[in-house]
């Protein structure tokens, strides 16, 4: 299976030139093709295909106009081509539906003013670690590494990544095997929420640390003074950056503290199941900051990462199933009940609490549909 590692890079000043001239030439390649796939397409001429959009690279490298194309390694530019062609491959599959998930649209021009730049080294372009630690890139050099742990095998390919804050990062991808965990007996059903982060059918629960809202008054205070500030000055750009930081601590501390969790799950439990929720449409409520704060999407995505390498069970419940209105007692499914309503009793004269309840329904059914792949036992009852 494949992974990133994603590390700091401090290139020194003249690294940082060179670095920008990378971001900018891909961009520029990037978006000639573009132009020239739309004015294909308007003028009702035949597609261009992959090989040609590389001739005319190649042929606009030795023309006055982009010369400095040759500045930088052609593996970069063949990079965003390669960008390029996937954008539309996903726009045409997710127009025929014959791409699951969400609707694609076209892909459209970068920007050098975009909040993100990237650039993408094959081995082709004989990148490599030297031995002092150090990324040697082509035309860039020896850009120095924090370095937090070691590569579990060569990358394949490396990502050279500049974001909002102005920061740089390293995404390496490695091939690596799969780490199974001992075997344990735990198993374990999460209801997840917005006051209490989750709720384990074992009656653990987790916080929600809320990293947004506990920052929200930094957050507001560096937008007021980003407002405050005339366009186009510099003061407007340092007080950009100030304000990129500030969320970039944010993301980076919930990142952080949802991989901890996730680990740990995984970690003490043999099966995880979860709830398959719509958090996208729950973004467009009125609790749509605090869906966003929670990192639902996040969570489940690492816990599924997480147990695929090391060998644990993972499954989604339908998001259709009454787990908070079913007894996970007698299994009478009741009527809908207020997110209010924190404690409720079953016909049956057991009383529930809300979100213990659902975790337990969604782990017998988790479990059931698990069974039920393998072969095994399925019980009929809740």
């Amino acid at each position: 299976m494949q992974l990133r590692y994603q590390f700091r890079l401090t290139p020194t000043p003249g690294q940082r030139v060179a670095l920008a001239k990378a971001f900018g030439c891909a961009r520029v390649a990037f978006n000639d093709a573009l132009t020239a796939r739309r004015a294909a397409f308007e003028s009702k001429s035949p597609y261009i295909s992959d090989g040609e959009l590389s001739k005319l690279l190649t042929a606009a490298k030795r023309t006055p106009e982009r010369r400095w194309l040759t500045e930088v390694s052609a593996v970069v530019l063949q990079q965003a081509l390669a960008d390029l062609n996937s954008a539309y491959r996903n726009f045409i599959e997710s127009a025929t539906n014959k791409r699951r998930g969400a609707k694609v649209g076209p892909p459209r021009f970068r920007s050098r003013k975009d909040s993100r730049q990237s650039i993408r080294f094959t081995r082709n372009a004989r990148f490599m670690v030297t031995s002092g630690g150090r990324l040697r890139l082509p035309k860039i050099g020896d850009v120095p590494v924090r370095w937090s742990r070691e590569l579990p095998s060569d990358p394949s390919s490396v990502t050279v990544v500049k974001d909002a804050a102005g920061r740089y990062f390293a995404s390496f991808v490695v091939e690596v095997e799969p780490m199974p965990l001992p075997r344990v007996d735990a198993e374990v059903g999460l209801d997840l929420g917005l006051s209490t982060f989750a709720v384990g059918s074992d009656g653990r629960t987790i916080t929600s640390p809320r990293f947004l809202r506990n920052a929200e008054r930094k957050l507001r205070k560096s937008q007021k003074s980003l407002s405050r500030k005339d366009k186009g000055s510099g003061n407007r750009a340092k007080a950009r950056v100030r304000l990129a930081r500030a969320h970039a601590k944010v993301a980076d501390t919930r990142r952080d503290w949802v991989h901890k969790q996730s680990a740990r799950i995984i970690r003490d439990n043999q099966a995880v199941f979860v709830e398959d929720l719509c958090v996208k449409g729950l973004a467009r409520t009125r609790l749509a900051k605090s869906v966003h704060d929670a990192g639902w999407s996040m969570f489940i995505r690492m816990l599924e990462e997480k147990a695929a390498r090391y060998g644990r069970v993972f499954g989604k419940v339908n998001r259709w199933f009454p787990s908070t209105r079913m007894c996970s007692h007698c299994g009478v499914v009741g009527e809908r009940k207020p997110l209010r309503v924190r404690k409720w009793t079953c016909v049956c004269g057991v009383t529930h609490d809300r979100d213990l309840n659902a975790a337990i329904n969604i782990h017998a059914a988790g479990r059931a549909e698990w069974l039920n792949a393998c072969g095994g036992t399925v019980s009929l009852s809740v």
